[in-house]
């Protein structure tokens, strides 16, 4: 029945089903052919999204919207633009740098990707970059969004094991800037090798006016954190305020937004949401079936059969998540995988904060990788560029992902020190 199962689940990512469609139909193709009522997928669909936490969600979501259309993007490209683009191949490290301030807002990296590469991709095509760079950068550079506070993934580890929201948010700062700190000379290093234009200097005035036109945006990523860590908040009630924030300032401040425009803003929200929350139902009822099948236990069996070494361990971890993560959605692998593992590297004294920035990591990393690399994907739509060379193109940004990704895994500290100081 197991084999029927992922037959099914196989054949259908084969053809080209969303991923949440493939997990419905392939669990309902088990349950057909075994003794479980089929009552059972109602009922296991709605305990997967009954979490109190997974309310922030939809609050982030629609705060990323409505920061968007209030003309957040723009403000904070002409920031970085303003900071940087006066250095070789600047606006490549613009649009890192824009990903950086941009993923504080909306915690997801295929919003970034279309946000960012939108403006940024035609704009660096029209000044002379090669297009499959300019795809590659926005697409890697997006994965930070997931890492740098707010993450909707990181909300996802926290509901599935009881840890603590605003822990996993302090614990993916460091990774996020050396991340993004990895792809600022990346890019640079590219730029200088392919003598890729620079603009002149910035006056200092224009870019302490583009610093107070960006300050709103800035703002709110350090509201929610601090909110958040000091308490004052709850992850849910911070996206509430994140909410009335981004319309505030978007009304009132920017001007950009209008009330006109807010309710095909709720709708787009709420499409968002509710294809996020149906691959949260199927994905609980996918991983209640392999828990009926005891496969978390045979999986965790093996890992430790092949060795019991913490670091040896990891690596095995590693190399099989980054396999799930080239061919499977960031939410529906960590639904399915994270609790297994979890309890795996638990046994071998690794910390649950630790292991979550690791799991993560590894799957934010299977967004700008084929064949399913959704990143890669948006931004071939936005550029015109094949999958082929914006893949070949984004191959030193991978491996800048994965020498952070052995950082966070071999060096606890890097994830670990600065929850350690606000909560210890």
């Amino acid at each position: 029945m197991t084999v029927l199962l992922f037959l099914v689940f196989l054949i259908l990512l084969i053809l080209g089903f969303p991923i949440a469609f493939a997990l419905g139909i392939s669990a309902f193709t088990y349950l057909i052919f075994s003794d479980i009522p089929l009552m059972v997928i109602p009922q296991k669909m709605y305990a997967g999204i009954d979490v109190f936490v997974l309310l922030s969600i939809p609050g982030f979501i629609l705060a990323g919207n409505l920061m968007n259309a209030g003309g957040i993007t723009q403000r904070i490209i002409h920031f970085c633009n303003a900071l940087l683009g006066h250095i070789r191949g600047g606006l490549g490290l613009a649009n890192v740098g824009a990903s950086m301030l941009f993923g504080g807002i909306s915690g997801t990296a295929i919003a970034d990707t279309a946000s960012i590469g939108s403006v940024m991709i035609p704009a660096m095509k029209k000044e002379g970059y090669d297009a499959p760079f300019s795809c590659a950068v926005t697409a890697s550079s997006s994965t930070i969004g997931p890492i740098i506070p707010p993450s909707l993934p990181m909300i996802i580890a926290a509901t599935l094991t009881g840890l603590s929201v605003g822990r996993l948010f302090v614990a993916g700062i460091v990774p996020g800037l050396l991340l993004g700190l990895g792809f600022l000379l990346t890019a640079y290093l590219i730029a200088v090798k392919k003598n890729y234009p620079k603009s002149d200097r910035k006056p200092m005035i224009v870019i302490v006016k583009s610093f107070f036109q960006a300050f709103w945006a800035l703002m709110m990523t350090l509201l929610i954190l601090f909110g958040i860590i000091g308490g004052v908040f709850t992850p849910t009630e911070a996206s509430i305020v994140a909410v009335i924030y981004a319309m505030g300032i978007g009304l009132w401040v920017y001007k950009d937004l209008t009330f006109k425009r807010i309710p095909e803003i709720l709708l787009k929200s709420a499409k968002t949401t509710a294809a996020l929350m149906v691959l949260v139902g199927f994905a609980n009822l996918f991983a209640w079936i392999m828990t009926v099948e005891e496969l978390p236990q045979q999986i965790a069996s093996t890992l430790l059969q092949l060795t019991e070494n913490k670091w040896l361990l990891l690596l095995l971890i590693n190399l099989l998540l980054i396999l799930v993560g080239a061919f499977m959605e960031t939410i529906a692998a960590l639904l399915i995988l994270f609790p297994v593992l979890l309890g795996v590297a638990v046994q071998v004294g690794v910390d649950p904060v630790q292991f979550a920035i690791i799991m993560v990591f590894n799957l934010v990393i299977g967004l700008t990788t084929p064949p399913v690399g959704v990143c890669l994907f948006v931004a071939s739509s936005i550029g015109g560029v094949s999958l082929e060379k914006i893949a070949r193109a984004g191959m030193p940004f991978l491996l800048v992902s994965l020498l952070v990704l052995a950082l966070v895994t071999y060096v606890p500290a890097v994830s670990l020190w600065l929850p350690g100081l606000f909560y210890e």
